[in-house]
Order: C-alpha cells, then sequence, then structure tokens
C-alpha cells in the first residue's frame, strides 16, 4: 500500500499543474517536493504526516483545493499542518503577513519545520543578489521565531548554515 506521502505528492503535482515558479519556467510542483526532501534527507524527519503535509503546504492558499478536501482525503492532522501553512488571501498584505507569522507562533512544531524547510527551499533556489536578500529576510525571521525549540535544532542547523553561505557568497561578490 503507497505511503500517506506518496498521495499527498500526487495531489500536490495535479492542484500546481500548469503553475510555474517566479522564474517562469520552474514546474511550481518542485517546489513542495523539495520542502518535502528537504525534511526528509536534509533535516533527517521521516514522520507520513510531516511529508503529506510539506508536499500539500500550498495547495489551499494557491489552488483550488480546500481544508476540507485535504481532511477528507489525508486526515485532520495533516489538514491542520497545511492549514498553519496557509495565508489568508483575503485580507490585505500587512496584516496577512501578521497573522500569518502569528498562526506559525501558535501553531505546532511540525508546521514551523515545514516552513524551515520552505524556506530553506526558497533560498537555496534564489537567483541574483535582490532575490537572495529578500529571501533572506524572510530565512532570518522564520530561523528567530524557532529559536529554543528542541525538536527544530538540526533544521534550525541545516537553514543556519545556508543563510551563513549565501551571505558569505552576497559579502565577497
Amino acid at each position: 500500500m503507497p505511503h500517506l506521502w506518496h498521495h499527498a505528492a500526487a495531489k500536490s503535482a495535479h492542484a500546481h499543474l500548469n503553475q510555474v515558479r517566479r522564474d517562469g519556467t520552474t514546474p511550481y510542483a518542485a517546489h513542495p517536493g523539495r520542502v518535502a526532501l528537504t525534511i526528509a534527507v536534509v533535516f533527517g524527519v521521516t514522520d507520513e504526516t510531516i511529508l503529506a503535509a510539506a508536499y500539500l503546504h500550498d495547495v489551499i492558499e494557491d489552488c483550488n483545493v480546500d481544508y476540507d478536501e485535504v481532511a477528507g482525503q489525508f486526515g485532520g492532522e495533516v489538514a491542520d499542518l497545511v492549514a498553519v501553512m496557509t495565508k489568508d488571501m483575503r485580507l490585505v498584505e500587512p496584516e496577512r503577513e501578521k497573522r500569518y507569522r502569528q498562526q506559525l507562533r501558535d501553531g505546532p512544531w511540525q508546521g514551523r519545520l515545514i516552513k524551515l524547510a520552505d524556506v530553506y527551499d526558497n533560498l537555496a533556489d534564489a537567483v541574483g543578489e535582490a532575490s537572495q536578500r529578500k529571501t533572506l529576510g524572510k530565512a532570518r525571521e522564520i530561523f528567530t521565531m524557532t529559536d529554543g525549540e528542541e525538536e527544530l535544532a538540526a533544521a534550525r542547523r541545516h537553514l543556519g548554515a545556508l543563510i551563513d553561505a549565501i551571505v558569505g557568497d552576497l559579502e565577497s561578490g
């Protein structure tokens, strides 16, 4: 029987069909796949629920998928993690970001783990100095937000190393 994350990967790929990353060419589905791989391979976390939520972390926010659909197909725990990762697009930008940061802080550590992997991938994928600097700000914010959380120590070490490498490249370039 296929794993939960396997079904989530397929659902994510289907939901993000025809979407591309900001570069205009990379299929968007590559991003949630890399987020899940970062969690499993780089951060060393192989929990099925977390990996499924990582694959699905953008489907409510960016696709024609709602919480009930995620919960019906993957269970409430996965849907709750995806909801923690979802910005309320009905709000204006400053309020939306403020509420999003608060729901990440108030949510379970697994949501912040997915967010660490999300910013890790976005930072690793950033091309050009302007994009790298903008993404560095977001990476530092989630890095600071997760300070002192034992469950996130390994993930924070990896993100910290990537932040340091990007800063070093920017300063030497």
